[in-house]
């Protein structure tokens, strides 16, 4: 059985979670269930990120310690996952005593190894993004580059680890496989970072305690980053006495799969290779670099910033598959999108109420009404249109298993739709309405309602990775089995021949865009 590995960056546990985390964690989560519904064993990893000056500053203002506020914190990130359907295999936390000990044991051994050596670091450090840069990144009026808020100049000892040794196989393996970072997204860190000059990563702290303790020098705490980055890894049990999903899932055999956030492209396309060359151990086969959710007036939503709302509010007023769906199509697979009003109402409005649901609703209330709730028997095809239809149809399927392949789920969501706007067409062509009044036309009636049927049936499952619930109750109500709903050998096939069907509650009320309009901004805005 094939095997694939996709895991999330892990979050930040300083702060609530909101729409531009879930965003991420819906991406790995669709990717997952795509596999699974292909027949592949999957492990899908997400997690938070628990070290840090800043998190011990965080917990000092709220009168807690730091373990208990991560605590409370990550509780909070699990609730919505849940809510989100977001189905991972493991949760990891940098704080878990078996990712201290990875850590340690990896400090040690590259140590060990010559590719970590003490020194001192003299520069500018931005607290809230844990992150040391030089004179030419923050500019005149050192400002960081990552946040856009300004930095303070900071001296201590620490160690470094040597990157510059490993640039020329960096640079090697980018040139061998020019998609491991896609869509030009390895162009910016080389412009930035490696062409300039890249220095060695300062990768211990000395200033505060909140952190994994180098072993053998125990007044230095791993910095962030590398503690962070470790845990795909450390998560699998690498560097452990069962390190069984390690070599199951890191295998060369393995499709790995790694999203993270633009604002993290330098750790995960640059810094992260170079530890997994030092160890001396495989890459994934890819880091996809999603885009950021930004604010209707250009600007990053964070929760540091406090201008990103939660996703709950959402999930409970319009459902999690509308949240879903909006999140994976609106927003295009690795460019930065908006978070606006006007175009999640139109979005849902088209595709989830006109398109999709509308289909639905046509398709069973005619098997009621001309059936008595029985799909026919698909026969020798009579008509025209529905060897067309399908034609068109086998072709949208082709193109759904492609751009999912890539990643591209924007574009294989739009596909389904494409699909859903030829079968409502198709019912417009063929007026069954006209077929049932004509006797002598029921062998036409049977095959255009057991086409639509099956055209439902098709669309529900290309849709079930992203349409958690809304997916299945359809697929319910055509008594499709799951054996046949499970996996995507989709084509326009006799699994509903002879059902008998139920019907449902419209699955997406039609939003009023004014009243929804008012909802949303004032969501955004508070």
């Amino acid at each position: 059985m094939k095997k694939f590995y996709v895991t999330t960056p892990i979050y930040y546990a300083s702060g609530k979670i909101h729409i531009g985390h879930a965003y991420c964690s819906i991406l790995a989560d669709t990717m997952a269930r795509y596999k699974k519904l292909c027949g592949y064993d999957v492990f899908f990893l997400t997690g938070s990120d628990e070290h840090g000056q800043k998190i011990a500053q965080k917990a000092l203002e709220n009168n807690m310690k730091p373990q208990e506020y991560v605590d409370s914190i990550v509780k909070g990130f699990k609730e919505n996952w849940e809510a989100l359907k977001i189905d991972y295999s493991k949760f990891i936390r940098t704080t878990d005593a078996s990712h201290v000990e990875c850590v340690q044991k990896v400090f040690e051994y590259l140590l060990k190894n010559g590719d970590i050596y003490k020194s001192y670091y003299d520069g500018w450090y931005c607290t809230p993004c844990e992150s040391f840069w030089t004179d030419h990144q923050v500019g005149e009026n050192h400002i960081c580059p990552d946040c856009g808020r300004e930095v303070h100049r900071d001296k201590e000892e620490c160690y470094f680890l040597n990157v510059k040794k490993y640039v020329p196989q960096l640079m090697e393996f980018y040139k061998l496989h020019p998609e491991f970072v896609p869509d030009g997204k390895f162009d910016e860190m080389y412009n930035n970072f490696i062409k300039p000059g890249l220095e060695d990563l300062s990768i211990t702290r000395t200033s505060f305690d909140w952190g994994v303790s180098v072993k053998s020098d125990p007044k230095h705490v791993v910095y962030v980053w590398i503690d962070a980055l470790l845990n795909y890894i450390s998560a699998l049990g690498f560097n452990s006495s069962d390190d069984s999903l390690f070599k199951k899932y890191w295998s060369k055999d393995v499709e790995i799969l790694q999203y993270a956030g633009r604002e993290i492209n330098r750790f995960h396309s640059i810094y992260w290779p170079i530890i997994l060359f030092a160890l001396n151990i495989r890459l994934p086969d890819t880091i996809y670099v999603h885009g950021l959710l930004i604010t209707r007036s250009g600007v990053k939503m964070s929760k540091s910033l406090g201008n990103a709302p939660s996703p709950l509010p959402l999930i409970e007023r319009y459902s999690v598959d509308a949240l879903r769906y909006y999140s994976v199509t609106e927003i295009q697979t690795g460019e930065d999108g908006q978070f606006t009003p006007n175009q999640f109402v139109d979005r849902i409005n088209a595709d989830l109420v006109n398109n999709y649901g509308n289909l639905v609703n046509r398709t069973l209330g005619m098997l009621q009404k001309y059936r008595n709730f029985k799909i026919p028997a698909k026969k020798k095809l009579i008509k025209q249109e529905t060897i067309i239809a399908n034609e068109k149809i086998s072709e949208h399927i082709k193109l759904y298993f492609e751009h999912f392949n890539s990643y591209h789920i924007s574009k294989a969501m739009h596909e389904v739709c494409l699909i859903g706007d030829i079968a409502n067409k198709y019912i417009d062509e063929t007026a069954p309405w006209v077929l049932a009044k004509d006797e002598s036309r029921s062998a036409e009636l049977d095959e255009v309602l057991a086409t639509i049927a099956d055209v439902v049936k098709c669309m529900s499952i290309m849709f079930k990775p992203v349409l958690v619930t809304k997916a299945d109750k359809v697929l319910d109500a055509l008594k499709v089995a799951a054996d046949d709903r499970n996996h995507l050998n989709i084509c326009l096939s006799n699994y509903c021949d002879n059902k008998e069907v139920s019907l449902i509650e419209p699955l997406f009320p039609r939003l009023k865009r004014e009243d929804e309009v008012e909802f949303l901004v004032g969501m955004i805005d508070n």
